[in-house]
């Protein structure tokens, strides 16, 4: 009972989050002021982490703030910032090849369109289920991904902190070669 009472109550909730962070998003690409675009942007990613909370995705949700909002948002406000004349900076809405880059965005859009609808038939059966076969996901998620991530998927995650390593030795080297 206390699932379907859950599920009731998340549902408006859930539809706020969702149309704020879809308005924000279509703000983000179609202001034409960076900084007003990088604000909608810091929005977005904060209703992305509303909608990890709502999923019980806790350590998602604190991951998304920290490394996304908090870092990488924050560090593209300081660059608009510190480039020239920031608040006169305005993105050129045209293209001379327009039709040539609306072609794949638009397959891309189709291929979207396609794979959502072919969720929906697949998880239709599933919406007629009852409330009282739902279970419970674990209480402690993030106790679970840690477990995961030093158990059977080690070596990913090796793989790709040795990568992110060398991205950052990269980074440091290219900026020592650009002083000098």
């Amino acid at each position: 009972m206390d699932i379907l009472l859950n599920e009731l109550a998340g549902r408006p909730v859930f539809w706020i989050i969702s149309m704020i962070m879809l308005v924000s998003a279509f703000m983000v690409v179609t202001l034409k002021n960076v900084f007003h675009c990088a604000i909608f942007l810091i929005l977005t990613l904060f209703s992305v982490a509303g909608l990890f909370v709502m999923l019980n995705a806790e350590f998602l949700a604190a991951a998304q703030v920290l490394i996304y909002v908090g870092a990488i948002s924050i560090l593209m406000i300081f660059a608009i910032m510190l480039s020239s004349n920031f608040a006169k900076d305005k993105i050129r809405m045209t293209s001379k090849n327009a039709i040539v880059v609306s072609l794949p965005v638009m397959f891309f859009g189709l291929g979207v369109i396609a794979l959502v609808v072919k969720t929906i038939v697949d998880i239709q059966p599933l919406w007629n289920r009852d409330p009282a076969d739902l279970t419970a996901l674990p209480a402690d998620n993030t106790m679970m991904i840690g477990k995961y991530l030093m158990t059977e998927y080690m070596l990913p995650f090796e793989v790709v902190s040795v990568l992110l390593l060398s991205a950052m030795i990269g980074a440091i080297v290219l900026a020592r070669k650009e002083r000098s």
